[in-house]
């Protein structure tokens, strides 16, 4: 949901401020926070981070830069006019000394390339037409030793309601452009001659080369990048819109961009005008952050009830688990009279939400409230399935969630249960205390915290769908306040995402 421009991967990379664009300014309203559904901010540390990974970037903009044919020719006293050509140009034995990132108040970030050290090859040809009408072509192997420095000045643009970089400000500076012909490394009168006449326009191609290739690696990057997060905000009808609500924003601290977070479902969308979002809560000294309205958490449980995605089925050994929390005699006579001694494996539970539910962000954690039905059928053989029992009830939880070994765990802390309906055939008249007590302390102690696991567990295996998983998350940390959450991490870059992805694109 991030980036200095999208969701997640979008965050995770300064290297996709390499894209150069000629971008217009989106217009925003006077109040942008109040259509302010997601935030992502990213801070310098995290910005000193991932720059250490631009190298991956700048070493590919070498390596695929096509180089042109350097023609020329120049008049020489005595030896006439002298025509050369440089053709099949590659590189070389490239090295990146250091990279340093800044980033300035003026929503710019400065990026400076250290001594890349790169060999140049190729063939030199060349010939000339002597005073004395004499002439001689020759053609030889070259290599040229340089050491430059690259400097990038992005600006973070809006266009279209995106993120757009704009690198267009790209500079290389030579320490050192030398010569060598025929792998002679001694000077001489001919190594002298086209150093002279092919030093500065061997130079301006080499920055016009290198820096559109540095464009194109990472325009090829950022493709690649806002497909994962346009993917990671869609699962089937239901889409998270991330595009800007207002323009990015960036300090000598952090980079942040703000995402208007509505959740589309078919043919409906929420609506936010009201986000009580101020930059000012996020305080902690953190890499990442992740701000998210308790509109669109809203709006996303509604989206997946109208999808039909909150229905659980239970069955043999889960099933087993949830009605045998308990080894007591009491118990057991509750459940024989339920499931009238069939066996657990030709017995269904079903659980789902009869309304949308309504979701509220507090400090003690996320309440939701909902009408949940339980319905248990036990399987006959050549016959209908008959219900056992049925039961309508509003439950009230509040749940604090946390994220750790890759996993998204979802822990009740606090329910309430009220039954509106109730239905057994092993209790008609619904007033048998003992399964009524057992019924209520089944939901509270075993069912409540069971249906939260699987939640847990088919939203982290969502996640990883997206390849959240190949991200080394840090300490995460999920904050519930009144109104929002704050999701805040350290990460590590996974290096091989980026080089296996250049691998194969390039």
């Amino acid at each position: 949901m991030c980036w200095a421009g999208r969701m997640m991967l979008g965050t995770f990379s300064i290297l996709l401020v390499l894209v150069p664009a000629a971008a217009a300014a989106c217009e925003f309203g006077p109040f942008p926070y109040r259509a302010t559904g997601i935030v992502c901010r990213m801070t310098k540390p995290a910005a000193l981070l991932l720059n250490q990974e631009t190298a991956q970037v700048i070493q590919a903009a070498f390596r695929n830069a096509k180089f042109p044919n350097i023609t020329g020719e120049r008049s020489m006293r005595l030896l006439g006019r002298v025509a050369y050509g440089l053709s099949n140009i590659q590189v070389n034995d490239l090295s990146i000394e250091r990279s340093e990132v800044e980033l300035q108040e003026d929503n710019a970030i400065h990026i400076s390339i250290k001594n890349v050290s790169a060999l140049f090859k190729g063939t030199l040809t060349y010939g000339y037409a002597g005073a004395w009408f004499l002439q001689l072509f020759h053609s030889v192997d070259f290599e040229i030793e340089s050491s430059i420095d690259l400097q990038l000045n992005i600006d973070l643009m809006c266009q279209k309601y995106q993120v757009v970089p704009d690198a267009s400000d790209c500079y290389l500076t030579f320490h050192k452009l030398t010569l060598h012909l025929q792998g002679d490394k001694q000077p001489g009168w001919l190594k002298q001659l086209f150093t002279d006449f092919i030093s500065f326009t061997l130079k301006l191609v080499l920055k016009r080369e290198v820096c559109k290739e540095i464009n194109a690696v990472a325009q090829t990057l950022t493709n690649f990048i806002l497909d994962l997060a346009a993917n990671f905000v869609r699962d089937k009808d239901i889409i998270v819109d991330i595009s800007l609500a207002s323009e990015p924003v960036i300090t000598a601290n952090y980079i942040e961009s703000h995402h208007k977070g509505l959740v589309l479902y078919k043919n409906s969308s929420s609506v936010l005008s009201d986000s009580v979002f101020s930059p000012s809560l996020l305080t902690q000294p953190r890499m990442l952050y992740f701000w998210l309205s308790e509109h669109s958490l809203s709006s996303l449980a509604a989206a997946a009830f109208l999808d039909g995605r909150l229905l659980l089925s239970l069955s043999g050994e889960k099933l087993q688990e949830l009605f045998e929390m308990e080894d007591t005699e009491v118990q057991q006579k509750a459940v024989q009279r339920i499931f009238q001694g069939t066996s657990y494996n030709d017995s269904v539970a079903k659980v789902w939400s009869l309304t949308q539910p309504q979701i509220s962000l507090q400090p003690e954690g996320t309440v939701v409230r909902s009408l949940v039905a339980v319905e248990v059928s036990i399987l006959l053989s050549g016959e209908e399935p008959l219900v056992a029992l049925y039961m309508e009830k509003e439950v009230t939880v509040t749940i604090q969630a946390t994220y750790a070994e890759k996993k998204l765990i979802l822990q009740p802390v606090d329910s309430s249960v009220e039954i509106k309906v109730f239905k057994c055939t092993a209790d008609p008249s619904g007033e048998d205390p003992s399964i009524q007590s057992f019924l209520q302390n089944m939901i509270l102690v075993a069912g409540i915290p069971e249906v939260t696991s699987r939640i847990g567990s088919a939203l982290t295996s969502l996640m990883n769908s997206k390849r959240l998983d190949l991200f080394d998350i840090i300490n995460p940390e999920i904050i519930t306040e009144k109104g929002y959450v704050i999701v805040q991490l350290d990460f590590g870059f996974p290096s091989h995402v980026l080089l296996n992805f250049l691998e194969k694109s390039l």
